[in-house]
């Protein structure tokens, strides 16, 4: 049967006709099983020999390191893939490569030694793809980014530290760690696979021994749902008209003081009235906003305030992971570069000036190069502004700036993150904060622009817990903008730290 464009044979495939009724495909009226075909796509692969350590060793990052000078000294040509957790780790591994490199110049002078996270610029991560020139070998030393998302030509050995870095939301704590795990056995043998996508090769040494990949290693990782913040699943379900959410049928069922928590700040932000429905304008208008809620209320504030230019723009920085570039090796001219920006008002307005400095510069990338600002995030945020944009006029926000006031900035951003609100502890020599809800312990991150300046009182846009437990993105407000923005969060009583 001859089928004339592509709609017509997904339609024939995915719901066959009966054979009684089929006349052609013109003009027919299809009649589908009850059953419909299943579309099956071979892929093609190699095999991957796999060889484990004898005993488990003490230092995955060493351990990594001296397995590829010795993959680079006793296997034929071929480049390497080594999967460590994050940026520290991929550092140390470069640095101590480039200097084994330096010392053993006989076998090591040919390795090219690339790294590759999500903090490198666009023109760092792409060398990762770049041939390799004759006589040479590269080592692409990554995070699990390249574990699924990208395959790289070449790679023929891979090394497998048998870690990651993984998020864990608390929702008691109301934080988000960022922990190193071990990996599941699904992950592990994506990992190896990485090494027989064009040829023939070897996951070299897997960093631990088989016996624990048999006997201990869960087959599969802990699911996102049940280790994320489910405010805008939640919201999401909602304005799918999905009330009972508790009685929904979760792939998989996130833990109830998560959910409790999601349930807790949506009604504090005016989404959900006493029903847990959607309210009307509020709730509707915030499920429009495909950001994260508290964000989104922000903006509907901005609305009132008068200042919802500046506030879209802020909301499309905090929407992607950085706007600086990582800046191995040079820490201090970073930090030099942040204070031509710096707001003594905090993070959020020093992106302004940022922003406001990106497109005085004409969008210039060397303008960012020489400002150790990310090129491609400031591309990505205009075009977040854009989308966020159309998305505030459909819905009936006017686009107003408040030129240079910068309180209304502060009060929009105070609306969407009331609950986000620390007080400086009196007579605190280390710069520690305590939640106003909760009470917890918590720091200034060190990338912020407001890191050891101290404000008596903040808000903060996240939690991330290392050795401390750090606020990220933080702006000065005063306490009494906690009051106007929710009278029926906070209390006279519960804000009287002021008085420090």
């Amino acid at each position: 049967m001859l089928v004339d464009n592509v709609v017509d044979c997904f339609k024939y495939l995915l719901f066959p006709v009966n054979r009684k009724s089929r006349r052609g495909l013109e003009g027919e009226e299809f009649v589908p099983k009850m059953e419909p075909a299943i579309l099956s796509v071979a892929g093609r692969g190699f095999n991957v020999q796999i060889h484990y350590v004898e005993e488990p060793v003490s230092d995955y990052v060493q351990a990594a390191v001296s397995t590829v000078v010795l993959i680079n000294d006793q296997e034929p040509p071929g480049d390497i893939l080594v999967f460590l957790t994050g940026q520290d780790d991929i550092d140390t591994a470069v640095h101590l490569l480039t200097e084994e490199a330096r010392i053993s110049r006989k076998n090591s002078s040919g390795l090219i030694i690339l790294p590759l996270y999500s903090g490198l610029s666009r023109a760092e991560q792409e060398l990762v793809f770049s041939p390799t020139p004759r006589g040479k070998r590269k080592v692409v030393i990554s995070t699990n980014i390249a574990e699924t998302s990208l395959t790289l030509e070449g790679i023929v050995y891979v090394v497998d530290s048998g870690f990651s870095k993984q998020r864990f939301y608390n929702p008691i704590s109301d934080i988000e760690n960022l922990v190193v795990a071990p990996i599941s056995k699904a992950s592990a043998r994506q990992r190896a696979g990485r090494a027989g996508r064009v040829r023939p090769g070897k996951c070299y040494s897997r960093l631990y021994t088989e016996e624990y990949f048999v006997n201990e290693m869960s087959a599969e990782g802990i699911p996102e749902m049940q280790r994320s913040n489910l405010l805008s699943c939640v919201i999401q379900l909602k304005a799918l008209g999905i009330d009972n959410i508790l009685g929904f049928d979760w792939p998989a069922s996130p833990p109830p003081e998560a959910m409790v928590r999601a349930l807790e700040v949506l009604y504090s932000l005016g989404v959900l009235d006493d029903d847990a429905k959607l309210t009307s304008p509020t709730g509707f208008q915030v499920a429009e906003i495909p950001l994260d809620p508290m964000i989104s209320k922000m903006i509907l504030a901005s609305n009132e305030l008068g200042c919802s230019e500046e506030i879209i723009t802020v909301a499309a920085v905090l929407s992607i992971q950085s706007i600086w570039v990582s800046a191995r090796g040079a820490e201090k001219e970073l930090d030099e570069a942040k204070l031509r920006f710096a707001a003594a008002e905090g993070d959020h307005v020093t992106f302004l000036n940022v922003y406001k400095g990106f497109l005085q510069s004409g969008e210039s990338s060397r303008w960012c190069h020489k400002n150790f600002v990310n090129y491609q995030a400031m591309k990505k945020v205009i075009e977040i502004r854009e989308q966020l944009r159309r998305i505030a006029q459909r819905i009936g926000i006017v686009l107003k700036s408040c030129e240079s006031d910068m309180q209304i900035v502060r009060k929009a951003v105070t609306a969407g993150f009331f609950a986000n609100a620390c007080h400086l502890e009196a007579y605190s020599q280390s710069g520690m904060y305590k939640t106003v809800r909760g009470s917890q312990e918590v720091y200034i991150h060190p990338s912020s622009v407001l890191f050891r300046v101290n404000p008596k009182w903040v808000i903060y846009h996240s939690l991330v817990s290392t050795d401390k437990q750090y606020m990220r993105n933080v702006i000065s407000i005063d306490p009494s903008w906690l009051l106007e923005a929710a009278p029926h969060f906070y209390q006279h009583q519960r804000l009287n730290p002021i008085a420090h």
